[in-house]
């Protein structure tokens, strides 16, 4: 079993890199993101309430994060592995997720990083607001938010999975093609 986290800023191009190698290695892609907008636009409990904090820019609490991911894992329990888009944020969630995957003795076996720039990916998200109807990549203020967000709070996960020795940092910039490629090489060598 392979467990992957796929790592960068807003408009790094997780979203896009996962939807290629979960077919490519079998694996079941979970998306917070996805997984948060589906409640969103259903207005479930869940929902309702991580939209009040993606609205302004902010993290979802992590505990809503992590009951919501371990129950993805055990819908998906005979699977080859994961790739953890948008989680872990934070390390109390990294260590959540370290714990839990222990007590199915699992592992995360890397973090791979999309590494892009700020210019770069403001105009990612501009552009994806124009085809995705993603209301928090159209406003500027919010899409500095959410880059100024996991700057502070979540780009600290990298030394977390770096003192385990799986972090793997890999450039976001190019044709997808080639980033896949990439991502494959360390992919294939964990």
């Amino acid at each position: 079993m392979k467990n992957i986290v796929l790592f960068g800023p807003p408009g790094a191009g997780k979203g896009t890199q996962a939807d290629v190698l979960k077919d490519k290695y079998n694996l079941v892609h979970i998306s917070t993101g996805d997984v948060f907008r589906y409640n969103m636009k259903n207005d479930t409990e869940l929902g309702v309430l991580a939209k009040s904090y993606i609205e302004k820019g902010q993290l979802v609490p992590d505990q809503v994060t992590i009951n919501m991911l371990q129950a993805e894992v055990e819908k998906n329990s005979q699977a080859n592995g994961f790739i953890f888009d948008g989680f872990p944020r934070t390390e109390s969630q990294a260590e959540a997720l370290d714990a839990f995957l222990a007590k199915k003795e699992s592992q995360i076996n890397g973090m791979i990083a999309l590494e892009v720039n700020e210019d770069e990916l403001k105009s990612r998200l501009t552009e994806r607001a124009k085809t995705s109807g993603r209301a928090d990549d159209a406003d500027p203020a919010v899409i500095q938010k959410r880059i100024d967000t996991y700057n502070a709070e979540t780009a600290p996960v990298k030394d977390y999975y770096e003192k385990q020795n799986k972090y793997y940092g890999v450039n976001g910039v190019g044709s997808i093609e080639g980033i896949t490629a990439l991502i494959s090489d360390v992919i294939d060598s964990l």
